[in-house]
Protein backbone atom coordinates (compact mmCIF):
# COMPACT_ATOMS: atom_id res chain seq x y z
CA UNK A 1 0.00 0.00 0.00
CA UNK A 2 1.30 3.18 -0.92
CA UNK A 3 -0.07 6.54 0.92
CA UNK A 4 0.16 9.75 -1.07
CA UNK A 5 -0.62 13.68 0.28
CA UNK A 6 -0.28 16.30 -2.51
CA UNK A 7 0.31 19.80 -0.62
CA UNK A 8 1.02 23.54 -1.27
CA UNK A 9 4.96 24.29 -0.45
CA UNK A 10 4.67 28.24 -1.13
CA UNK A 11 1.29 30.34 -0.17
CA UNK A 12 -1.10 27.96 -2.06
CA UNK A 13 -2.61 28.93 -5.33
CA UNK A 14 0.07 26.30 -6.71
CA UNK A 15 -2.18 23.81 -8.82
CA UNK A 16 -2.64 21.19 -6.34
CA UNK A 17 -6.20 20.61 -7.52
CA UNK A 18 -4.79 19.77 -11.17
CA UNK A 19 -2.12 17.33 -9.52
CA UNK A 20 -5.08 15.51 -7.78
CA UNK A 21 -6.68 15.32 -11.04
CA UNK A 22 -4.16 13.51 -12.23
CA UNK A 23 -3.15 11.45 -9.82
CA UNK A 24 -6.38 10.20 -9.02
CA UNK A 25 -5.83 7.52 -11.51
CA UNK A 26 -3.97 5.45 -9.19
CA UNK A 27 -5.98 6.02 -6.03
CA UNK A 28 -9.57 4.53 -4.12
CA UNK A 29 -9.82 7.45 -2.03
CA UNK A 30 -9.11 11.13 -1.87
CA UNK A 31 -9.58 12.85 1.44
CA UNK A 32 -9.72 17.11 2.41
CA UNK A 33 -8.38 17.16 6.08
CA UNK A 34 -8.38 20.79 6.84
CA UNK A 35 -9.48 23.64 5.27
CA UNK A 36 -13.05 25.30 4.43
CA UNK A 37 -14.44 27.38 0.94
CA UNK A 38 -11.94 30.17 1.18
CA UNK A 39 -9.76 28.86 -1.75
CA UNK A 40 -10.11 26.91 -5.06
CA UNK A 41 -8.77 24.08 -6.68
CA UNK A 42 -9.25 24.66 -10.37
CA UNK A 43 -9.13 21.45 -12.23
CA UNK A 44 -9.56 20.93 -16.25
CA UNK A 45 -10.59 17.42 -17.69
CA UNK A 46 -12.78 15.50 -19.99
CA UNK A 47 -15.27 16.92 -18.42
CA UNK A 48 -14.82 19.99 -18.78
CA UNK A 49 -13.49 23.30 -16.53
CA UNK A 50 -13.82 23.42 -12.45
CA UNK A 51 -12.97 25.43 -9.45
CA UNK A 52 -13.71 23.55 -6.56
CA UNK A 53 -13.99 25.28 -3.28
CA UNK A 54 -14.99 22.13 -1.09
CA UNK A 55 -15.05 19.47 -2.39
CA UNK A 56 -11.60 16.64 -2.79
CA UNK A 57 -10.34 16.75 -6.38
CA UNK A 58 -10.96 13.18 -7.52
CA UNK A 59 -14.64 13.68 -7.52
CA UNK A 60 -14.39 13.48 -11.42
CA UNK A 61 -12.80 9.93 -11.31
CA UNK A 62 -15.43 7.01 -11.37
CA UNK A 63 -14.76 4.63 -8.56
CA UNK A 64 -12.90 7.06 -6.35
CA UNK A 65 -14.50 7.83 -3.15
CA UNK A 66 -14.27 11.01 -2.05
CA UNK A 67 -13.75 12.58 1.69
CA UNK A 68 -14.53 15.87 3.91
CA UNK A 69 -12.52 14.58 6.72
CA UNK A 70 -12.99 16.37 10.24
CA UNK A 71 -10.68 18.69 10.18
CA UNK A 72 -12.94 20.70 7.52
CA UNK A 73 -14.17 23.98 8.04
CA UNK A 74 -18.12 22.39 6.75
CA UNK A 75 -20.32 25.09 5.44
CA UNK A 76 -23.60 23.30 3.96
CA UNK A 77 -24.59 25.85 2.40
CA UNK A 78 -21.56 26.59 -0.12
CA UNK A 79 -21.16 22.83 -0.60
CA UNK A 80 -24.60 22.49 -1.47
CA UNK A 81 -24.41 25.10 -4.20
CA UNK A 82 -20.82 23.73 -5.36
CA UNK A 83 -22.88 20.05 -5.28
CA UNK A 84 -25.82 21.27 -7.59
CA UNK A 85 -23.33 23.39 -9.82
CA UNK A 86 -20.83 20.08 -10.11
CA UNK A 87 -23.70 18.21 -11.11
CA UNK A 88 -25.62 20.22 -13.70
CA UNK A 89 -22.27 19.63 -15.64
CA UNK A 90 -22.85 16.18 -15.56
CA UNK A 91 -21.12 15.11 -12.99
CA UNK A 92 -22.41 12.06 -10.49
CA UNK A 93 -22.39 12.75 -6.82
CA UNK A 94 -24.17 10.58 -4.46
CA UNK A 95 -23.48 8.84 -0.84
CA UNK A 96 -21.37 6.28 -2.63
CA UNK A 97 -18.59 8.67 -3.71
CA UNK A 98 -18.81 11.65 -1.61
CA UNK A 99 -18.48 10.94 2.07
CA UNK A 100 -18.79 13.58 5.24
CA UNK A 101 -17.46 12.82 8.39
CA UNK A 102 -19.63 13.38 11.18
CA UNK A 103 -17.05 14.73 13.20
CA UNK A 104 -16.48 17.60 11.33
CA UNK A 105 -17.88 20.94 12.86
CA UNK A 106 -20.87 23.23 10.80
CA UNK A 107 -19.55 26.92 9.56
CA UNK A 108 -22.79 28.54 10.11
CA UNK A 109 -23.97 31.93 8.50
CA UNK A 110 -22.29 34.04 11.40
CA UNK A 111 -19.18 32.86 10.85
CA UNK A 112 -18.86 34.94 7.66
CA UNK A 113 -20.64 38.17 9.23
CA UNK A 114 -17.78 37.85 11.98
CA UNK A 115 -14.76 37.62 9.11
CA UNK A 116 -16.04 40.74 7.45
CA UNK A 117 -17.02 42.81 10.61
CA UNK A 118 -13.30 42.31 11.52
CA UNK A 119 -11.96 42.86 8.73
CA UNK A 120 -13.42 46.24 8.72
CA UNK A 121 -12.44 47.07 12.47
CA UNK A 122 -8.94 45.88 11.08
CA UNK A 123 -9.06 48.59 7.87
CA UNK A 124 -5.56 49.22 6.86
CA UNK A 125 -4.05 46.23 8.95
CA UNK A 126 -6.27 43.90 7.25
CA UNK A 127 -5.14 40.20 7.18
CA UNK A 128 -6.78 39.96 3.77
CA UNK A 129 -9.68 37.58 4.48
CA UNK A 130 -11.16 35.88 1.70
CA UNK A 131 -14.45 36.65 4.26
CA UNK A 132 -15.73 33.04 4.20
CA UNK A 133 -15.52 32.72 7.78
CA UNK A 134 -12.73 30.37 8.49
CA UNK A 135 -11.25 32.44 11.48
CA UNK A 136 -14.21 32.22 13.36
CA UNK A 137 -15.39 29.11 12.33
CA UNK A 138 -11.68 27.76 13.67
CA UNK A 139 -11.78 29.78 16.78
CA UNK A 140 -14.89 28.69 17.98
CA UNK A 141 -14.13 25.22 17.09
CA UNK A 142 -11.16 25.47 19.41
CA UNK A 143 -13.20 27.08 22.28
CA UNK A 144 -15.95 23.81 21.69
CA UNK A 145 -18.52 26.74 20.30
CA UNK A 146 -19.40 24.74 17.05
CA UNK A 147 -22.16 22.12 15.94
CA UNK A 148 -20.63 18.62 14.96
CA UNK A 149 -22.37 17.22 11.10
CA UNK A 150 -23.36 14.45 13.13
CA UNK A 151 -25.40 16.06 15.61
CA UNK A 152 -27.81 16.97 12.13
CA UNK A 153 -29.52 12.81 13.69
CA UNK A 154 -30.05 13.77 17.19
CA UNK A 155 -32.44 16.89 17.02
CA UNK A 156 -33.44 17.03 20.70
CA UNK A 157 -30.14 17.23 22.08
CA UNK A 158 -28.88 19.44 18.67
CA UNK A 159 -31.59 21.72 19.47
CA UNK A 160 -30.63 22.35 22.87
CA UNK A 161 -27.43 22.60 21.72
CA UNK A 162 -27.75 25.19 19.05
CA UNK A 163 -29.53 27.24 21.45
CA UNK A 164 -26.48 27.86 23.86
CA UNK A 165 -24.24 28.39 20.82
CA UNK A 166 -26.81 31.24 19.74
CA UNK A 167 -26.83 32.95 22.73
CA UNK A 168 -23.19 33.07 22.99
CA UNK A 169 -22.29 33.72 19.49
CA UNK A 170 -25.20 36.89 19.59
CA UNK A 171 -23.01 38.66 22.66
CA UNK A 172 -20.07 38.88 20.09
CA UNK A 173 -22.32 40.37 17.52
CA UNK A 174 -24.07 42.95 19.07
CA UNK A 175 -21.86 43.73 22.21
CA UNK A 176 -18.58 43.70 20.36
CA UNK A 177 -19.42 44.73 16.86
CA UNK A 178 -22.80 46.06 17.14
CA UNK A 179 -23.87 44.02 14.69
CA UNK A 180 -27.71 42.48 14.28
CA UNK A 181 -28.65 39.11 16.45
CA UNK A 182 -29.42 35.88 15.36
CA UNK A 183 -32.46 34.39 15.91
CA UNK A 184 -32.94 30.44 17.23
CA UNK A 185 -35.49 30.65 13.80
CA UNK A 186 -32.91 32.18 11.77
CA UNK A 187 -30.74 29.55 12.45
CA UNK A 188 -33.33 26.38 12.07
CA UNK A 189 -34.30 27.90 8.63
CA UNK A 190 -30.65 27.75 7.45
CA UNK A 191 -30.17 24.35 8.47
CA UNK A 192 -33.77 23.40 7.60
CA UNK A 193 -32.80 24.13 3.44
CA UNK A 194 -29.61 22.69 3.33
CA UNK A 195 -29.14 20.47 6.40
CA UNK A 196 -31.37 17.96 4.95
CA UNK A 197 -29.89 18.26 1.56
CA UNK A 198 -26.06 17.06 2.57
CA UNK A 199 -27.75 14.26 5.54
CA UNK A 200 -27.37 11.38 3.17
CA UNK A 201 -23.60 12.47 2.84
CA UNK A 202 -22.69 12.51 6.56
CA UNK A 203 -21.50 8.93 8.15
CA UNK A 204 -18.65 7.41 10.26
CA UNK A 205 -15.60 8.32 7.88
CA UNK A 206 -12.74 7.17 9.96
CA UNK A 207 -14.57 3.86 9.87
CA UNK A 208 -14.42 3.93 6.42
CA UNK A 209 -10.94 4.77 6.31
CA UNK A 210 -9.77 2.74 8.27
CA UNK A 211 -11.88 -0.19 6.47
CA UNK A 212 -10.35 1.08 3.31
CA UNK A 213 -6.66 1.06 4.25
CA UNK A 214 -7.08 -2.45 5.74
CA UNK A 215 -8.32 -3.74 2.19
CA UNK A 216 -5.61 -2.36 0.76
CA UNK A 217 -6.63 0.44 -0.77
CA UNK A 218 -4.62 3.65 -1.45
CA UNK A 219 -5.12 6.77 -0.12
CA UNK A 220 -4.93 10.26 -1.94
CA UNK A 221 -4.64 13.20 0.99
CA UNK A 222 -5.42 16.88 -0.55
CA UNK A 223 -4.33 19.82 1.17
CA UNK A 224 -5.71 23.86 0.79
CA UNK A 225 -3.99 26.21 0.76
CA UNK A 226 -0.03 26.19 1.66
CA UNK A 227 3.60 25.85 3.73
CA UNK A 228 3.59 29.70 3.95
CA UNK A 229 -0.38 29.78 5.04
CA UNK A 230 0.23 27.15 7.62
CA UNK A 231 -1.10 28.03 11.24
CA UNK A 232 1.72 28.00 13.20
CA UNK A 233 4.92 27.37 10.63
CA UNK A 234 3.13 30.14 8.03
CA UNK A 235 4.02 33.47 7.69
CA UNK A 236 2.51 34.86 11.33
CA UNK A 237 -0.63 36.42 10.86
CA UNK A 238 -1.07 36.37 7.86
CA UNK A 239 -1.85 32.49 7.63
CA UNK A 240 -4.59 30.43 7.35
CA UNK A 241 -6.43 29.26 10.43
CA UNK A 242 -5.70 25.47 9.99
CA UNK A 243 -2.91 23.59 9.07
CA UNK A 244 -1.94 23.01 5.60
CA UNK A 245 0.97 20.59 6.16
CA UNK A 246 0.94 16.98 5.14
CA UNK A 247 1.25 15.66 8.85
CA UNK A 248 -1.80 17.12 9.89
CA UNK A 249 -3.71 14.72 7.37
CA UNK A 250 -4.18 11.67 9.60
CA UNK A 251 -5.70 13.79 12.43
CA UNK A 252 -7.84 16.12 9.97
CA UNK A 253 -9.27 13.11 7.52
CA UNK A 254 -10.25 10.99 10.47
CA UNK A 255 -7.82 8.02 10.19
CA UNK A 256 -4.99 9.06 12.98
CA UNK A 257 -3.50 5.70 12.47
CA UNK A 258 -2.66 6.42 8.45
CA UNK A 259 0.84 5.94 7.07
CA UNK A 260 1.71 8.25 4.51
CA UNK A 261 4.23 7.34 1.83
CA UNK A 262 4.95 10.40 -0.23
CA UNK A 263 4.66 13.49 0.21
CA UNK A 264 4.11 15.63 -3.23
CA UNK A 265 4.65 19.01 -3.11
CA UNK A 266 3.12 21.26 -5.72
CA UNK A 267 5.63 24.33 -6.55
CA UNK A 268 4.55 26.99 -9.16
CA UNK A 269 7.29 27.85 -11.80
CA UNK A 270 7.15 31.36 -10.18
CA UNK A 271 5.71 32.58 -7.25
CA UNK A 272 2.01 34.08 -6.39
CA UNK A 273 0.84 35.42 -3.55
CA UNK A 274 -3.41 35.92 -2.34
CA UNK A 275 -4.18 38.18 -0.08
CA UNK A 276 -1.99 40.33 2.65
CA UNK A 277 1.67 40.51 4.11
CA UNK A 278 5.00 39.58 3.17
CA UNK A 279 5.91 38.97 -0.56
CA UNK A 280 9.67 38.81 -0.68
CA UNK A 281 10.54 38.46 -4.45
CA UNK A 282 7.05 40.53 -5.71
CA UNK A 283 7.43 41.98 -8.93
CA UNK A 284 5.29 45.78 -9.81
CA UNK A 285 4.57 47.41 -12.64
CA UNK A 286 4.64 46.24 -15.91
CA UNK A 287 6.74 43.33 -15.28
CA UNK A 288 4.25 42.17 -12.62
CA UNK A 289 1.08 42.61 -15.10
CA UNK A 290 2.64 40.85 -18.41
CA UNK A 291 3.39 37.57 -15.84
CA UNK A 292 -0.15 37.67 -14.14
CA UNK A 293 -1.99 37.89 -17.67
CA UNK A 294 0.29 35.08 -19.12
CA UNK A 295 -0.57 33.15 -15.75
CA UNK A 296 -4.03 34.02 -15.61
CA UNK A 297 -3.43 34.80 -11.98
CA UNK A 298 -6.50 35.47 -10.42
CA UNK A 299 -8.06 34.00 -7.46
CA UNK A 300 -10.47 31.27 -8.17
CA UNK A 301 -12.78 31.90 -5.19
CA UNK A 302 -12.43 35.60 -4.72
CA UNK A 303 -11.46 36.28 -8.36
CA UNK A 304 -8.85 38.98 -6.75
CA UNK A 305 -5.52 39.59 -9.11
CA UNK A 306 -2.84 37.60 -7.57
CA UNK A 307 0.45 39.56 -6.23
CA UNK A 308 3.47 37.79 -8.42
CA UNK A 309 6.93 37.38 -8.37
CA UNK A 310 9.96 35.51 -8.98
CA UNK A 311 10.31 31.82 -7.82
CA UNK A 312 11.55 32.03 -4.42
CA UNK A 313 14.41 29.60 -3.24
CA UNK A 314 13.93 30.86 0.06
CA UNK A 315 10.82 30.54 0.86
CA UNK A 316 10.09 27.12 -1.40
CA UNK A 317 13.10 25.36 0.52
CA UNK A 318 11.43 26.23 3.64
CA UNK A 319 8.24 25.06 2.70
CA UNK A 320 9.72 21.52 1.59
CA UNK A 321 10.78 21.43 4.92
CA UNK A 322 7.61 22.23 6.82
CA UNK A 323 6.25 19.45 4.41
CA UNK A 324 8.76 17.18 4.23
CA UNK A 325 8.35 17.23 0.98
CA UNK A 326 9.88 13.13 -0.88
CA UNK A 327 8.97 14.85 -4.62
CA UNK A 328 7.95 18.40 -6.40
CA UNK A 329 5.51 18.58 -8.85
CA UNK A 330 6.57 21.63 -10.78
CA UNK A 331 3.50 23.50 -11.80
CA UNK A 332 3.01 26.58 -14.77
CA UNK A 333 6.41 26.38 -16.25
CA UNK A 334 4.68 27.16 -19.55
CA UNK A 335 3.87 30.43 -18.85
CA UNK A 336 7.48 31.60 -18.58
CA UNK A 337 7.88 30.56 -22.16
CA UNK A 338 7.40 34.94 -22.60
CA UNK A 339 10.28 35.46 -20.81
CA UNK A 340 13.96 36.36 -22.41
CA UNK A 341 15.66 36.13 -18.90
CA UNK A 342 13.96 34.56 -16.05
CA UNK A 343 14.39 35.59 -12.58
CA UNK A 344 15.05 33.52 -9.56
CA UNK A 345 15.80 34.57 -6.13
CA UNK A 346 18.03 32.76 -4.08
CA UNK A 347 18.26 34.89 -1.08
CA UNK A 348 17.40 37.62 1.13
CA UNK A 349 19.77 40.22 2.42
CA UNK A 350 18.22 41.31 6.16
CA UNK A 351 19.68 43.92 7.99
CA UNK A 352 23.76 43.70 6.80
CA UNK A 353 23.57 39.77 6.19
CA UNK A 354 22.58 37.70 3.51
CA UNK A 355 20.41 35.07 3.87
CA UNK A 356 19.17 31.44 2.54
CA UNK A 357 17.25 30.35 5.54
CA UNK A 358 13.40 31.52 5.70
CA UNK A 359 13.78 34.36 8.77
CA UNK A 360 11.32 34.77 11.34
CA UNK A 361 7.97 36.29 10.56
CA UNK A 362 9.00 39.52 12.09
CA UNK A 363 11.39 40.17 9.91
CA UNK A 364 10.18 39.45 6.08
CA UNK A 365 9.05 42.51 6.01
CA UNK A 366 12.81 44.01 5.78
CA UNK A 367 13.91 41.59 3.85
CA UNK A 368 15.46 42.09 0.05
CA UNK A 369 15.29 39.93 -2.52
CA UNK A 370 18.77 38.99 -4.28
CA UNK A 371 17.90 37.91 -8.14
CA UNK A 372 19.74 35.40 -10.68
CA UNK A 373 18.37 35.65 -13.97
CA UNK A 374 18.53 32.41 -16.40
CA UNK A 375 18.03 32.39 -19.79
CA UNK A 376 14.86 31.58 -21.38
CA UNK A 377 13.51 29.51 -23.74
CA UNK A 378 10.97 31.99 -25.78
CA UNK A 379 8.99 29.28 -27.56
CA UNK A 380 5.64 27.22 -27.06
CA UNK A 381 6.02 24.36 -24.75
CA UNK A 382 2.52 23.28 -23.99
CA UNK A 383 2.68 20.50 -26.57
CA UNK A 384 6.32 18.71 -24.96
CA UNK A 385 5.14 15.57 -23.03
CA UNK A 386 8.39 14.29 -22.54
CA UNK A 387 11.97 15.57 -20.64
CA UNK A 388 13.84 15.25 -23.47
CA UNK A 389 11.98 17.01 -25.50
CA UNK A 390 11.72 20.33 -23.81
CA UNK A 391 14.17 23.46 -24.56
CA UNK A 392 17.71 23.02 -23.37
CA UNK A 393 17.01 26.40 -21.59
CA UNK A 394 13.72 25.23 -19.90
CA UNK A 395 15.48 21.85 -18.96
CA UNK A 396 18.36 23.81 -17.28
CA UNK A 397 15.88 26.12 -15.27
CA UNK A 398 14.36 22.47 -13.92
CA UNK A 399 17.61 21.80 -12.99
CA UNK A 400 18.80 24.54 -10.96
CA UNK A 401 15.68 24.43 -9.44
CA UNK A 402 16.22 21.43 -8.75
CA UNK A 403 19.61 21.56 -7.41
CA UNK A 404 18.87 24.38 -5.43
CA UNK A 405 15.87 23.17 -3.64
CA UNK A 406 17.59 19.67 -2.86
CA UNK A 407 14.67 18.01 -4.28
CA UNK A 408 13.69 16.06 -7.02
CA UNK A 409 11.56 17.89 -9.36
CA UNK A 410 9.18 14.78 -10.78
CA UNK A 411 6.18 16.24 -12.66
CA UNK A 412 6.17 19.22 -14.44
CA UNK A 413 3.17 20.87 -15.55
CA UNK A 414 2.71 22.79 -18.89
CA UNK A 415 -0.57 23.19 -19.74
CA UNK A 416 -3.58 23.33 -17.02
CA UNK A 417 -5.31 20.35 -19.15
CA UNK A 418 -4.57 16.44 -17.35
CA UNK A 419 -2.84 15.22 -20.16
CA UNK A 420 -0.38 18.25 -20.34
CA UNK A 421 2.41 16.80 -17.71
CA UNK A 422 5.75 15.71 -18.26
CA UNK A 423 7.12 12.97 -15.89
CA UNK A 424 10.72 13.00 -15.54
Amino acid sequence: MSNCAIVGINWGDEGKGRMVDLFTESYDVVVRYQGGGNAGHTVINDKGKFALHLLPSGIFRDGVVNILGNGVALDLESLWKEIEDITGKGVSITSDNLKISDRASLLFPWHKDLDELEELRLKDKKYGSTKQGIAPFYSDKYQKKTILAGELFYPEALKEHLKDITEWKNLTLTKVYGAKPYTEKDIYDWLETYAEKIKPFICDTGEFLKAASASGKKILFEAQLGSLRDLDYGIHPYTTSSNTTAAYAPIGSGFPGAKIDNVVGVVKAYSTCVGEGPFVSEMFGDEADKLREAGLEYGAKTGRPRRVGAMDIVATSYGIEVQAATEIALTKLDVLSYMKKIPVCTSYIVGEKEVTRFPFPALLNKAKPVIKYLDGWECDITGVRKWEDLPKAARDYVLFLEDSLSCKIKYISVGPERESIIVK
